[in-house]
């Protein structure tokens, strides 16, 4: 089983546990919701504990693997990119999840890409407020 098939599995059963061995340290996740990367695996973690429990209905419906470019290296890294539905805030969400590896097979860099534009608003409030129910985040500034 290959990690993109391990990563699925683990979303599946939503098991921090066998994600945690999937991700490299130094791991970055690019999100549709925040303009600068989640980095570090406890950081990434701690997001997908949020994301594990706020989107309804996850489901992965595809995948293709190949090599890309990883942003920021002009090295090509084997890579993988899962399509998913779910749904989140009351709204229905296609996504893709794109895997980039290091030379170990771990997961290096993680981007997320979510439509529609009001999937991305909402997605972005739920996740938002369990960042900040689980002490991850500050919430919105209160005037």
């Amino acid at each position: 089983m290959n990690t993109s098939d391990r990563f699925r599995a683990a979303v599946d059963n939503r098991d921090l546990a066998a994600l945690d061995d999937l991700f490299t340290d130094d791991v970055r996740l690019y999100s549709p919701v925040k303009f600068t990367p989640f980095e570090g695996k406890a950081a990434v973690l701690g997001l997908f504990g949020v994301l594990l429990r706020t989107f309804e209905d996850f489901r992965y419906i595809g995948d293709h693997t190949g090599t890309a470019q990883t942003s920021g290296d002009a090295t090509t890294a084997p890579s993988a990119v899962l399509l998913f539905r779910a749904r989140a805030g009351g709204k229905e969400i296609h996504g893709i999840d794109l895997l980039h590896f290091d030379d170990d097979g771990r997961i290096k860099e993680f981007t997320v890409m979510v439509r529609p534009r009001s999937a991305v608003h909402a997605l972005g409030d739920a996740v938002l407020a369990g960042l900040v129910e689980d002490g991850l985040a500050e919430g919105p500034a209160r005037p």
